[in-house]
């Protein structure tokens, strides 16, 4: 993908000025428009500033739902399109507050449409996104647009995004990445209003929010890493001095050194245009980091033995997907957390590899 499509590149910038309540291809509503809005003649609002919802065009698969089942939903609706990819990090981070919007407002008249527009292959097979929505707890139709169609015409270019149509479907709010939780749920209970005024229909909204811990990034971080040549294309990320060799199968040998932000493969790689392969049956991966929080999305059967500072991984770093000790083991293609700590440091980060095969895309960071 171009530079400027994936999120994690912009995320430490976006979080912290607030992007949410910026206007970037649609009129937003921040925090102190809804606010105003909940004291208006809703009858009496302009929308003509306002752009109609597109199509769902393009889709592949239609999961929790079907054609026509959706298309019969969505009248009349306040729609919740989320924009996502199941190995992204970012919106897996987002997950539990749209479930529970979903538990919350469903019934009210909100209805969210999870629209899966991948980011590498394996994304696009409905089996491997069907064990997402079992993990994540998804009851809400998620159509799969693996040839990103309605990402197009959403004019859209990050992962994770959220726009809110109203029931006469018009978008009247977008928020690019994670955050903005409690400005987005109040957009959702006043487009709610609206609705059932219009339709002349008695409910109550609840004024509490969602109350979830939300996630707190590490404001000084490694980017993140992408092993793919095309990925990783105009991206200083890969310190080997062998370096990236489309298409080919590279012999890398272990640096003496070791620069920050960098990633190092140690053995026999091949260089895929969205990741690397393991070719010769062990290999290493070197890195030197800053975070609190490592990620990896991989794919293909392999154990993974991880070390920080040339020790085992002690257990006070251990992520939630290490299984035993410092042991790793893969097999379900997906982004599995290998470091979890409540501070932020610098580690030099070795993972051995058994498993002729494995695939290694991104390393992420929190």
């Amino acid at each position: 993908m171009k530079s400027e499509i994936k999120t994690a590149v912009i995320l430490a910038v976006a979080i912290g000025m607030g992007i949410a309540a910026i206007s970037i291809s649609f009129s937003t509503l921040d925090e102190t428009n809804v606010s105003n809005i909940t004291n208006q003649d809703t009858s009496k609002i302009d929308k003509s500033g306002f752009k109609m919802a597109p199509d769902l065009v393009g889709i592949a698969h239609y999961l929790n739902t079907t054609p026509e089942e959706l298309s019969q939903e969505m009248e009349g609706k306040i729609v919740l399109y989320d924009i996502w990819t199941y190995s992204c990090i970012n919106c897996i981070r987002t997950l539990p507050y749209i479930t529970a919007w979903d538990d919350k407002y469903s019934d009210q008249g909100l209805l969210i449409i999870g629209v899966h527009s991948p980011e590498f292959e394996f994304e696009k097979d409905p089996e491997n996104v069907k064990m997402s929505i079992d993990k994540h707890g998804i009851d809400y139709p998620v159509v799969m647009d693996n040839d990103m169609e309605t990402w197009k015409a959403f004019e859209n270019r990050y992962w994770p995004r959220k726009y809110i149509a109203d029931h006469e479907g018009y978008i009247r709010y977008d928020h690019i990445g994670e955050g903005g939780y409690q400005e987005t749920e109040k957009v959702i209970q006043q487009l709610l209003k609206e609705r059932s005024d219009a339709l002349g229909i008695q409910t109550t909204l609840a004024s509490s929010l969602v109350d979830i811990e939300e996630f707190e990034h590490t404001l000084f971080r490694t980017p993140e890493l992408y092993f793919g040549y095309y990925f990783a294309q105009n991206r200083n990320q890969l310190g080997s001095e062998e370096g990236f060799q489309p298409g080919k199968t590279v012999v890398y040998e272990e640096s003496e050194k070791i620069e920050l932000h960098k990633f190092y493969p140690i053995g026999t790689w091949k260089n895929n245009k969205d990741n690397m392969e393991l070719i010769s049956d062990a290999g290493k991966i070197k890195l030197l980091y800053n975070a609190k929080e490592v990620n990896i999305v991989t794919a293909s059967n392999a154990e993974l033995e991880i070390f920080l500072d040339g020790e085992e991984l002690p257990e006070q770093y251990s992520g939630t997907d290490i299984q035993t000790r410092n042991i790793l083991r893969v097999s379900e293609p997906g982004l599995y957390n290998i470091i979890s700590n409540e501070d932020s440091a610098s580690h030099v980060l070795e993972i051995k590899v058994t498993g002729s095969g494995f695939e290694i895309f991104t390393f992420t960071f929190g």
